[in-house]
């Protein structure tokens, strides 16, 4: 990326404020970067963590594969799921607050026994699950704003600043040659006016 610039004093000031922005800037941005990308982790991890856990009782009930067969699949299902939103690193995330399910009734003495303990376990595997999700989602999140960031933190460390520093070194050298010829004409010319005079 190019950096327009011109070759006078005013110009100068430009990019030294510019370069003082993006030197501010970035340590910032860096921290933020690492910041983001610990909870990219924390989230992955979290979430593969309610995987196995899920996982696990599902093969804990695995004995009981042919009860489930008496299990009415509409007796119980997720009438909502209650959120809230919080910030990490500047990124709005969402937080699992609860899941409210909508039991259809039964009746105790017409259904086996177990049934009551089915609707607490369907009720923990879904919750599992869905928490699952919700950290999976707040890694995706969090992981394309840290991907955003990463780019800032390139544009401003491999682009921008040097191309500042470069522009600055460019006009500080035209004012510099400027000033040298201006002095080098002062002088030829006050020799030229001291040779008339002398002759």
């Amino acid at each position: 990326m190019a950096i327009k610039f011109q070759y006078n004093k005013t110009a100068l000031q430009q990019l030294n404020k510019q370069l003082k922005i993006r030197l501010r800037a970035l340590p910032t941005l860096q921290s933020k970067e690492a910041a983001l990308r610990m909870e990219v982790k924390r989230a992955k991890d979290q979430s593969d963590e309610l995987l196995h856990k899920l996982e696990t009782r599902m093969k804990e009930y695995e004995a009981m594969v042919r009860l489930w067969g008496e299990f009415e699949e509409d007796l119980i299902t997720v009438s909502d799921v209650k959120m809230s939103v919080k910030k990490i690193a500047g990124v709005k995330t969402p937080v699992l607050d609860d899941v409210i399910f909508k039991i259809k009734e039964f009746s105790l003495f017409n259904k086996p026994s177990w049934f009551l303990s089915g609707v607490q376990i369907v009720e923990s595997l879904v919750k599992i699950s869905i928490e699952s999700e919700f950290f999976l989602r707040k890694m995706e999140l969090l992981d394309f704003a840290r991907k955003k960031t990463t780019q800032k933190v390139n544009l401003y460390e491999k682009v921008q600043i040097p191309g500042y520093e470069e522009a600055i070194s460019k006009v500080k050298r035209f004012l510099e040659d400027e000033e040298n010829l201006s002095k080098s004409s002062q002088k030829i010319v006050k020799k030229r006016q001291q040779n008339k005079e002398a002759a």
